[in-house]
């Protein structure tokens, strides 16, 4: 995993440059959906409410790294290896997702407040959507996604 603030994004070179791009344009009032950059890496931003810590499920994917921004509002993305846990559901080939059984609340976590990123691999597993004050909030989120 990676996290760093946005200022410093060009220093990681293992970040294609169309996605460091993408990056350093982002705009708050950039519109929901979805964007095709390349073959290898697509973008979803979308907008959400906040789930509170008992309802977070740690994820993880096999064939995308997820690079996570905040456009507005604030979340908290707990995080592990994956090696040690339990699939709660079989792996999703098409969604490229798995669930685990875990819960998040013992693992450590990163905030993300807008000016920060996140950078997890494939075999790290991440619940992320999570209220940061035990209240629920409207965030728009980037979730960029680059085949590994």
């Amino acid at each position: 995993m990676i996290t760093d603030k946005l200022k410093n994004i060009n220093i990681y070179t293992q970040i294609p440059s169309e996605a460091r791009n993408f990056i350093n344009s982002l705009q708050c009032n950039r519109e929901s959906g979805r964007i095709i950059l390349s073959d290898d890496i697509y973008v979803n931003i979308e907008t959400y409410n906040t789930k509170f810590l008992s309802d977070a499920k740690f994820e993880a994917h096999e064939k995308y790294i997820d690079i996570q921004i905040l456009l507005s509002g604030s979340e908290s993305i707990f995080y592990t290896d994956k090696s040690g846990l339990n699939p709660y559901e079989p792996y999703d080939a098409v969604k490229d997702i798995i669930f685990y059984k875990e819960k998040v609340n013992d693992y450590p976590k990163v905030t993300l407040t807008g000016d920060n990123f996140v950078m997890l691999f494939p075999h790290e597993a991440h619940a992320p959507q999570v209220c940061t004050d035990e209240k629920s909030e409207t965030v728009k989120k980037v979730v960029m996604k680059i085949r590994a």
